[in-house]
């Protein structure tokens, strides 16, 4: 299975490698007046970038901004091999990394990335945002997005079993289980879909104890993990009640709440646009916070899953001219948050934005909840943890000694057991990218 990923990885490397030297011009990445930004995904961080760039060009017209549309995973490749190599041609002067990834880059490689105090304050954006790119008091990347975590619920299948919308707040998983059980005996809806191949719910619920699978110092942490012995309980009591649609890819994951098969969505804000691209569910649906373990002490009704962050490259280039960029856009500009709240439902972590005019407009589908105002609030009380540098890795491990778990294998040996291979695995180096 390892040899056939790293078979892919290097395919992968050579092939992206070869698209750079033939996209090369030579003076792209060399030229005061022009930068090169890369990012994933053309409905949401492509157009962010691209009205970025509109406004951008407003005020310093003489720079020209050029947008390049990667998949993540060739981004994570190319930077892995060019970074490693030292070879910074064909690189971009800004580039889009996941908040879970990006402390393995500015371990390996802090200093071919521009510190970005000069241009931002680390108090200006939520606190769990900064707390990846902050090193030794100096701040090496601007925040983007924010993946906090809430529930998407049909509040009509949730009064149909005669319970509120009031009872989903300050929700705990065993009272969302509660509803689940009730949801699926009145209506035969379940509750929710799970992935058996990932472990997203296990991740979001560990940051809502302020926990990790590594501790403060980025060293593994899973042996004598509680908030992991109580997420991985809590997710084994979801499987047990028998209101999980079991999922395989993101159609299935996307298709069950749209088509009315599963009556919640418990994940990242980012679902938002494929919630409401149901229109015959207009009205039927609420957002409520994410539920805490209440046997968990430290556990909030506050987490994240997934966000991330923009990076200059410092030896590309363009260093100034790039940071210029981030300073009159992603770092500080409002007005632009305030946009990009309409054209693409983001929740920014800038601080500032969660004053903006369309964060507290009414959103019809959900009832005229202002749901961005909510997303704005809980942002601010995730819990900041050290993702350290390899939570993929370790998570492929995780994933694994999860449903061994689920199969009856006992939980302190299985757990210290991923925890020896973890360590080993971290000591040979592990790796950077899944």
């Amino acid at each position: 299975m390892r040899i056939k990923k790293l078979i892919v990885f290097l395919l992968a490397g050579i092939t992206i490698l070869s698209l750079a030297a033939c996209s090369d011009t030579g003076d792209n990445n060399n030229s005061s007046d022009k930068i090169t930004i890369w990012a994933w995904d053309e409905s949401f961080n492509i157009k962010a970038v691209n009205k970025a760039a509109e406004v951008y060009a407003e005020i310093n017209p003489d720079v020209e901004v050029e947008v390049v549309t990667m998949a993540q995973n060739d981004i994570v490749a190319m930077l892995n091999i060019s970074l490693s190599s030292g070879a910074y041609d064909g690189l971009p002067d800004i580039v889009l990394i996941e908040d879970y990834r990006v402390q393995g880059y500015l371990t390996a490689y802090q200093n071919d990335f521009s510190v970005m105090t000069d241009i931002a304050s680390a108090d200006d954006f939520a606190e769990y945002k900064t707390g990846v790119n902050v090193i030794d008091g100096k701040m090496y990347g601007i925040p983007f997005d924010s993946g906090v975590a809430a529930v998407f619920y049909r509040l009509d299948l949730v009064e149909e079993t005669g319970y509120a919308q009031a009872d989903m707040e300050d929700l705990t998983w065993d009272k969302y289980i509660e509803i689940g059980k009730a949801i699926k005996e009145k209506t035969g809806t379940d509750l929710l879909t799970l992935d058996p191949s990932e472990i997203g719910q296990i991740r979001m619920m560990l940051q809502s104890a302020g926990a990790w699978y590594t501790d403060e110092d980025g060293n593994a942490d899973i042996a004598d993990n509680q908030a992991l012995k109580d997420a991985i309980t809590t997710y084994k009591k979801l499987i047990d009640a028998g209101i999980v649609k079991k999922v395989s890819d993101w159609n299935q994951f996307v298709g069950a709440f749209n088509s009315g098969e599963a009556a919640s969505v418990p994940t990242g804000c980012w679902i938002s646009p494929s919630v409401t691209s149901a229109d015959d569910q207009s009205g039927k649906w609420a957002v409520a916070p994410f539920p805490r373990m209440a046997e968990n002490p430290d556990s909030i009704n506050a987490t994240s899953f997934g966000g991330s962050g923009w990076y200059v490259l410092k030896n590309v280039g363009n260093e100034e001219v790039a940071k210029d960029f981030l300073k009159e856009t992603f770092a500080s500009n409002v007005d632009l948050m305030n946009q990009l709240v309409e054209e693409i439902n983001l929740v920014s972590t800038l601080t500032a934005a969660g004053e903006a005019e369309n964060y507290s407009k009414g959103v019809e589908f959900y009832g005229g909840q202002e749901i961005f105002k909510d997303f704005a609030a809980w942002t601010e009380e995730v819990t900041p943890v050290n993702y350290g540098k390899d939570t993929y890795y370790i998570e492929d491990m995780m994933t694994e000694a999860v449903q061994r778990i689920l199969n009856g294998a006992d939980m302190d040996k299985t757990l210290s057991d991923c925890q020896t291979q973890v360590e080993a695995a971290v000591a040979k180096g592990g790796r950077k990218s899944k």
